[in-house]
């Protein structure tokens, strides 16, 4: 079984998700049914991915009881304000098939609208008093962002799950999230971002590094597997996404190795501190976006 992490408010979480970020809707309940009959216990998802409904029903479908699985899922940006925030919530059950959620996240900093942010955030803390989330949290903070949030709000957030791979680890996001206590989590983990504009040619794959390859090697392992134990052998949490079954077995198979403390630090000489997702500070016109309310 997947290691546990201890969150800042006592709650415990699975170390290995998986992630439904790009997954179609029509292959994501398959996908997290395959995934919990291998042994996994975590699945993140998000309003904004369109997918929370077939998370729920892969979940029925495992047979696993859904109180021994830990859901996570985020609010999106136009859903941000407090009593908006709270609809989100109900909205993003009622999907799932569950009455509480046990990691509850923002999605976006949304520098351009803060104050809402903000009251988004006091709305998740309402959540949390009221016992119908078990954790709360946020994804894309930066320092800045966790410096102002901290400011105006009460509960330090259990979580930020930010973009996180070799080639970018983003070292003073991860200082700042540990000088509050807050996990650190990661989306990308294995660096399989092709989904953002700007991804071309000169982009490195970081399956394809040599470095990688050699110490996954070493240990009868695939590349994949190699940085996901880099990720677990840190603290932090990660949520690789897959809808292929055999790629989902193979990235929860990653408890029977260990990298030595060379081959860890082989593999964090690789950061290039070049982002593949997109820059939380920037504004995008895709945070109006609606989320449907079935």
């Amino acid at each position: 079984m997947t290691p546990e992490l201890v969150l800042n408010n006592g709650v415990t979480m699975p170390a290995l998700g998986l992630g439904v970020f790009q997954s179609p809707p029509e292959e994501t309940a398959a996908a997290v049914e395959a995934a919990l009959r291998v042994g996994y216990r975590h699945v993140d998802t998000a309003a904004a991915y369109g997918n929370e409904r077939e998370v729920g029903e892969g979940i029925r479908r495992s047979g696993v009881d859904p109180a021994d699985v830990f859901i996570e899922t985020k609010v999106w940006v136009s859903d941000y304000g407090y009593d908006e925030t709270l609809h989100a919530f109900e909205k993003a059950t009622r999907k799932l098939g569950v009455d509480r959620l046990d990691l509850l996240i923002l999605h976006q900093p949304a520098p351009d609208r803060f104050d809402r942010t903000v009251a988004a955030y006091q709305a998740l803390e309402k959540l949390l008093a009221d016992g119908n989330v078990r954790a709360i949290g946020v994804s894309n903070f930066m320092r800045h962002h966790l410096t102002e949030l901290l400011a105006r709000t009460t509960v330090v957030p259990a979580v930020n799950q930010i973009e996180l791979h070799p080639y970018f680890s983003q070292p003073d996001v991860q200082k700042a999230d540990a000088e509050h206590g807050i996990l650190t989590q990661a989306w990308s983990p294995i660096g399989g971002i092709t989904f953002y504009p700007g991804w071309g040619e000169e982009r490195r794959n970081v399956l394809q590094d040599p470095a990688i390859g050699a110490i996954a090697a070493a240990h009868g392992k695939t590349p994949a597997q190699a940085m996901l134990r880099w990720q677990l052998q840190h603290g932090r949490s990660a949520i690789p996404k897959s809808t292929n079954p055999g790629r989902i077995a193979e990235n929860f198979d990653v408890f029977d190795f260990e990298l030595t403390g060379e081959e860890m630090s082989r593999v964090d000489s690789l950061d290039l501190g070049v982002r593949n997702g997109p820059d939380p500070e920037l504004e995008r016109d895709i945070f109006d976006r609606a989320i449907p309310e079935a």
